[in-house]
């Protein structure tokens, strides 16, 4: 059932992929004159980047090296620039279908059809590189998001608790050693009690984690109570066992539906992903089940990557519930689909007694690029009674 199901979701990306590009590439192609030798390099340029990203991807589970590095760097550029080029194509076709009855089109484009063609492909081309390109260095910089809560319980221990929360780090080769230690010192720098990793912590295959040596940069990261992580969707499509060995063996402590006591300050649960329930032959523990051996007069912490069922954590007595997985739509406007898909897309909310909240993470999947929010480290400064 399971190799059926991934039948279907393949066939129904590339189906869905090669659809979109195939629009895009049409466009392009009839902006340029026909005849010209513009044509044949086009092509080429286009299929090579529109499938570079999968080509590097399976290349670099046989042979990890600089050419699978540059198709999947290649490929990710290309997967936010089809974004906005298909924007674009749309946004081109609309204005022609509405000029077809209404004829609003100035002179100079209608008297000169086809080089208006040429000269808004060429513009795109250079709106979208403009775009790219401000989005990857808006990807380089995370900010620090601070949140104050107030956890109506009491401790045996300290009265206050600094979290430094990061979800969706990607470890790979997107984000690699010099990216990575940046994001290090950053949460270094917050001084924590304890570090949560809210899933996502590898991208995929663990092999160029191995190969950049990113287990020593997690080794670095420095808190009063430890390091603590969770698997997220990433790692099971890249193989959640070598991931967890091996964010293991490199100082994280990993909550695979357990739940853990902290400083006897707090309880910390960290939840498999979802994707335990698609992907394994058991399914992962309710939070009933998780927490049945927690003391509920303790404050009570969970990990769940996937911010899906919140009514769950409500009911189970959570005091605070992270967790990451929408990027916050990552590129816009794919963050309005995220509103709509979850109840907290992002940020803050309280509901009941029970805290939320939704990292949009800071790393990046595919594009090295953020338009429309920036990638953050969250700092939760949580008082007790």
């Amino acid at each position: 059932m399971r190799t059926l199901n991934f039948v279907v979701f393949l066939t129904a990306f590339f189906s869905i992929y090669g659809l979109l590009n195939a629009y895009i590439f049409l466009h392009g192609w009839n902006a340029i004159p026909g005849g010209s030798a513009l044509r044949s390099a086009y092509a080429v340029v286009f299929w090579v980047a529109a499938f570079s990203f999968i080509a590097g991807r399976v290349l670099e589970r046989f042979w990890l090296s600089p050419l699978s590095d540059t198709l999947v760097w290649i490929g990710a550029f290309w997967f936010g620039a089809m974004i906005y080029f298909f924007l674009i194509a749309l946004g081109l076709d609309v204005l022609r279908s509405i000029n077809h009855f209404y004829s609003f089109f100035p002179r100079f484009i209608s008297a000169n059809y086809a080089q208006a063609k040429y000269i808004g492909a060429a513009a795109s081309i250079g709106v979208v590189g403009l775009l790219l390109i401000g989005g990857h260095i808006n990807a380089l910089i995370p900010r620090v998001t601070p949140v104050a809560l107030q956890i109506h319980k009491k401790t045996e221990g300290p009265k206050s608790l600094n979290i430094v929360a990061a979800s969706d780090i990607h470890l790979g080769t997107i984000i690699g050693r010099h990216r990575f230690d940046h994001i290090v010192e950053k949460i270094n720098s917050l001084h924590p009690d304890v570090v949560l990793l809210c899933g996502d912590i590898v991208d995929e295959d663990v092999g160029p984690v191995i190969k950049e040596n990113l287990g020593e940069a997690l080794r670095n990261i420095q808190s009063k109570f430890g390091v603590y992580g969770i698997t997220g969707n990433h790692e099971f499509i890249g193989g959640v066992e070598p991931a967890s060995v091996y964010l293991r063996a490199h100082g994280v402590n990993l909550l695979r539906d357990q739940a853990v006591k902290v400083n006897n300050s707090f309880y910390l649960a960290g939840r498999e992903d979802r994707s335990f329930n698609r992907r394994g032959q058991r399914r992962r523990k309710s939070l009933a089940e998780l927490l049945q051996n927690v003391d509920p007069t303790f404050p009570v912490v969970v990990m769940d990557h996937q911010p899906f069922g919140l009514k769950e954590a409500i009911q189970a007595g959570v005091d605070l519930q992270l967790s990451g997985h929408t990027h916050h739509g990552q590129l816009w406007p794919v963050n309005y689909l995220i509103r709509s898909m979850f109840e907290v897309g992002w940020g803050h909310r309280q509901i009941g007694q029970t805290h939320f909240y939704v990292s949009n993470g800071v790393g990046t999947w595919g594009p090295p690029v953020r338009i429309g929010n920036r990638p953050e480290i969250v700092n939760l400064q949580i008082s007790f009674e």
